[in-house]
């Protein structure tokens, strides 16, 4: 007990003999501050650009064909790789020719037999009416000749009409495209009967041009149509519009097309307007199904600002930026945003061609933040000043 004691007196007394220096110290407030955020800025690029509105569509083929047999039959060969490029009147599958070709020989036959009647009563009536000229035979003789030759020659017409429909079937075994293109894989194989104009052989496509189909919306048909009516656009009936077309894979667009077709009335179930473009597919590149994007111009060139996509931000719905103003506090700006520009965003309004546009840190800064700026001090001379709500309030956005 006595030693517990004197081991609790001893070392009270070393921790009262501790330097005050080893005690701890309340943090002042130069060290509470909260250190400035380092942030990039951006100004705006002004650039000359055209409007553009963006659709998505799906490529067709500008020709398409479903290969049927037109006479039936059993399929006796398969003249094609499947997915070659075929030539118009290229053959591509035979039927079995031996009926046709009896057929055929039939009817050749019947047409030189019915000739040599033909030729036969043609003399017996001439031979009549000399005869009857001269009052040899009677009227009655004479007509009776008359009508057996018109007879024959009826038969004749007749004979050789069946003879035409069997040399026409007999072609349809040899069965080919009208049109050139790529053909499908063949969906029926030799020595399976096919039915005349109901069994599909095959279908043959035409690729060059290729045609994109997309869907306008009726709001965008109804600003168009204003723009159109107030002269400061052209209308795709009237004069030719190059529209550009990026694939699923790209991030810029690599193709153009060129407007061919606008329908004439907005489908009632969908509430659009189908419009048709024409792509150039020299090299067979593109397959109709395929997914494409089309950028189609609106208007005039006009100078337009751009800034980063990254740079902006949503606050209920609505797009804003922050900016870094003379003193280095931030700036909430709402702005009204237009199309892509590769990776730069075009704004309506809301921005100056001077605003120093904060494009990192987005998620740690508030309005009133004091930062750091790193990035361009003064802006270029602009081509163009494309002004916006610059004295409009700073709300504390909603997150």
């Amino acid at each position: 007990m006595f030693r517990s004691t004197c081991w609790n007196a001893v070392s009270l007394a070393c921790l009262l003999a501790l330097p005050a220096g080893c005690r701890p110290v309340a943090p002042t407030a130069a060290a509470q501050a909260k250190k400035p955020l380092e942030v990039d800025v951006r100004l705006p690029e002004t650039r000359t650009l055209v409007e553009h509105e963006e659709f998505a569509g799906r490529l067709v083929a500008a020709e398409g064909i479903e290969i049927k047999a037109r006479v039936s039959g059993e399929l006796e060969k398969v003249l094609f790789k499947d997915g070659d490029d075929v030539a118009a009147g290229q053959p591509l599958f035979e039927i079995d020719a031996r009926p046709y070709q009896a057929e055929f020989d039939r009817t050749v036959a019947l047409v030189a037999q019915l000739e040599s009647r033909v030729q036969k009563l043609s003399r017996q009536e001439s031979r009549a009416k000399n005869l009857l000229s001269r009052q040899s035979i009677s009227q009655e003789d004479y007509e009776t000749a008359a009508f057996d030759l018109a007879e024959a020659q009826s038969g004749l017409a007749a004979a050789r009409a069946a003879h035409d429909l069997a040399e026409l079937n007999l072609g349809f075994t040899k069965i080919s495209s009208r049109i050139a293109g790529r053909i499908s894989r063949h969906l029926v194989d030799p020595g399976n009967l096919v039915q005349a104009d109901h069994t599909p052989l095959a279908r043959v496509v035409a690729l060059d041009p290729i045609h994109a189909y997309f869907d306008v919306d009726e709001r965008t048909v109804l600003r168009l149509q204003r723009l159109i009516r107030a002269g400061k656009m052209a209308s795709a009936r009237d004069r030719e519009i190059v529209v550009d077309v990026k694939l699923a894979d790209e991030d810029e667009s690599s193709l153009q097309a060129r407007f061919n077709f606008v329908d004439n009335e907005v489908d009632a179930s969908t509430g659009t307007l189908l419009a048709r473009a024409e792509i150039a597919n020299p090299d067979r590149m593109l397959a109709p199904g395929l997914f494409v994007r089309l950028r189609v111009p609106v208007g005039e060139p006009q100078p337009a600002l751009l800034i980063p996509e990254e740079a902006l931000a949503s606050d209920q719905g609505e797009r804003y930026v922050y900016v870094a103003n003379a003193d280095n506090k931030v700036e909430y700006r709402r702005v009204k945003v237009g199309w892509r520009e590769g990776g730069q965003r075009v704004i309506l309004s809301g921005l100056e061609s001077a605003d120093r546009v904060i494009v990192s840190n987005l998620q740690r800064i508030r309005p009133q933040d004091e930062v750091v700026v790193r990035g361009p001090a003064e802006p270029a001379t602009p081509a163009v000043t494309q002004t916006g709500s610059s004295s409009s309030p700073q709300p504390q956005p909603h997150r």
